[in-house]
């Protein structure tokens, strides 16, 4: 059962197409045209309504803004819906409402369910609801890179697995190899590097300077330098506050405070405020008294040593020869030399991490050679499934005698060191593992098997990359599929055949498919035309879908270029009958 059906696309000044209605069925729909404008601005208008890239040169000229709506049906269980229910969109009747819009300046704006989304979410949505497949998917699908992703998708679980194991410990073997490759050809810096922090953190050990030591010393310097002057003043001080012994007539300041305090004691009974200035001058004696006894003992303890200030010189040149190379003081000296002690031991290990990594890094590449193994393993036996469905679909596409298969190899390393150990041997790896694989094709019996993208004609890879389809959608099925154009290079019976399977394949999937074969087209269950008209100012286009005489007189213009003609019209009509009795 389809889950997803995209319903109807509506497409309002995009290119030539201006306000056109695309009403697809759910099996299969067919889209001709006389030129390919018109139909490639189909599957443009497709593409942009699944998050693909704006660009400002579609708005048609003299329109503001290009707008692609699409109605999708959807089942309310599925990942597509529970996806947009969650950035906040809503089912219409069981339908996805998705719009993108796209001004002449070049701002692109989408819409999913009602609500405004970013554009990567269309993307998202995407990859559940449809598979777009053009002339540049055959390209492609020449490269081995993209045969090898289109295998892996095919195996599925099998490769999934160990593919995910291998690609974790690849990560972790590219990180230890790098620091490694680091540690190794930077020994010389880091050696270097380690000799100065062994110098510096020696010179400082040497000095054993402690924290705020430089500023003590200075203060000393400072004391010691004006030692004289220092004990001049203060013995002046104590003379002025205690007076001089050996001048009992002299006037000092504590015998006049004195004298004051006394004066006032005598009267302080009579008045409260006089007992108040009595006790204050009180207390300046006292103090006095104190500084009096301090200046004394300063004049005592103040070493105007010489020998002593040589020495507080000396080391405060000893700690500014510290600072002028480690820090602006000793605290930020210090503090290097921790940080350096820290780093000192993180250079003397390096012999030991390089021994921890090198063992690391051997057991990396040994896991990695046991995943490689399992992932050659899994691919080979996938691949032979996938060759023999691709051959079985090619029979049905007119190549009954064509044979798919794969070769799956390693590259002998050109060293050891330069490869991890599979089966034995030396070789090669990336990271996706260690296999190169390519697909093989023999288009008729006696052939060799060549690669597609030598051993293929046009109409021949494209029947290749349909059976791939087909086979995929047997084991990983996409609700929609979209074909631009790749039945070009086929014709005649292989047309018919390419027809047949297409409608085979709307058995279980809708398909859209943009045609130039009427055999192709005969086979849709809708067929649509893209439908030019120009006013002499503007070229415009519409979508018109075919039913009856008219779908006759399209196969007819298909086939001959003339609507008229007799034999073109029996040609359609017989096209259309073996297309219904044939499927």
């Amino acid at each position: 059962m389809v889950l997803h059906v995209l319903e109807e696309m509506r497409i309002r000044a995009l290119g030539v197409i201006d306000d056109a209605v695309v009403e697809l069925s759910p099996g299969f729909t067919a889209v001709t045209g006389e030129t390919g404008a018109g139909k490639t601005m189909v599957v443009t208008s497709l593409g942009l309504l699944l998050g693909g890239r704006a660009d400002a040169a579609l708005v048609r000229i003299g329109a503001k803004a290009a707008v692609v709506e699409g109605r999708i049906t959807v089942d309310a269980r599925s990942a597509v819906a529970v996806r947009a229910e969650e950035a906040g969109a809503e089912l219409d009747d069981g339908a996805l409402l998705i719009s993108r819009t796209l001004s002449a300046e070049g701002r692109s704006r989408a819409h999913v369910g009602g609500r405004s989304v970013p554009v990567g979410l269309l993307g998202e949505l995407a990859d559940d609801l449809v598979a777009v497949h053009g002339q540049t998917d055959q390209q492609g699908l020449m490269r081995p890179a993209r045969q090898r992703q289109a295998l892996d998708r095919y195996a599925g679980a099998a490769v999934a697995g160990p593919l995910e194991k291998y690609a974790g410990a690849y990560r972790r073997l590219r990180a230890v190899a790098a620091e490694l490759d680091e540690l190794t050809t930077r020994a010389r810096e880091r050696e270097q590097e380690a000799d100065l922090l062994r110098f510096g953190l020696e010179e400082v050990a040497a000095a054993e300077p402690r924290a705020g030591e430089d500023d003590e010393l200075a203060a000393e310097a400072e004391r010691l330098g004006h030692a004289e002057a220092l004990a001049s003043a203060a013995a002046l001080a104590h003379t002025a506050l205690a007076g001089n012994p050996e001048d009992p007539e002299g006037v000092d300041a504590a015998t006049l405070v004195g004298g004051a305090h006394r004066a006032l004691e005598a009267v302080r009974s009579h008045d409260p405020a006089l007992a108040g200035l009595a006790d204050r001058i009180g207390e300046v004696g006292i103090l006095l008294s104190d500084v009096a006894g301090e200046l004394a003992g300063y004049a005592d303890d103040l070493d105007a040593d010489p020998l002593r200030l040589a020495a507080v010189e000396e080391r405060r040149a000893a700690l500014a020869q510290l600072t002028r190379k480690y820090g602006e003081n000793i605290s930020d000296v210090l503090a290097w030399a921790e940080q350096g002690a820290a780093r000192l031991a993180e250079l003397d290990g390096d012999d030991d991490r390089i021994s921890e990594l090198t063992a690391e890094r051997d057991a990396l590449r040994a896991d990695l050679g046991g995943l490689a193994q399992a992932l050659t393993d899994a691919r080979t036996e996938a691949a032979a499934r996938f060759a023999e469905a691709v051959t079985e679909e090619l029979a049905s596409l007119a190549m009954p005698h064509a044979r798919v298969t794969f070769a799956i190899r390693q590259t002998e390393a050109a060293d050891e060191a330069a490869g991890i150990e599979v089966d034995g041997r030396a070789v090669t790896y990336g990271p996706h593992g260690a296999d190169e694989v390519e697909l093989l094709l023999a288009p008729h019996p006696g052939a060799p098997p060549r690669p597609i993208a030598k051993g293929a004609s046009g109409g021949e890879l494209s029947r290749v990359m349909l059976a791939v389809e087909v086979v995929f959608a047997g084991s990983d099925p996409v609700p929609t599929y979209l074909f631009d154009e790749v039945d070009a290079g086929v014709g005649g019976k292989a047309a018919v055949e390419v027809g047949r399977r297409l409608a085979r394949l709307a058995r279980s999937a809708q398909v859209v498919v943009v045609t130039h074969l009427p055999q192709v087209a005969a086979f849709a269950d809708r067929h649509l035309v893209v439908e030019k008209t120009n006013d002499g100012a503007v070229t415009r286009s519409g979508v018109k879908a075919m039913e009856g005489e008219d779908r006759v007189r399209e196969l007819s213009r298909m086939l001959a270029g003339q609507e008229d003609s007799e034999l073109a019209r029996a040609h359609a009509e017989e096209l259309l009958e073996a297309a219904r009795t044939g499927r």
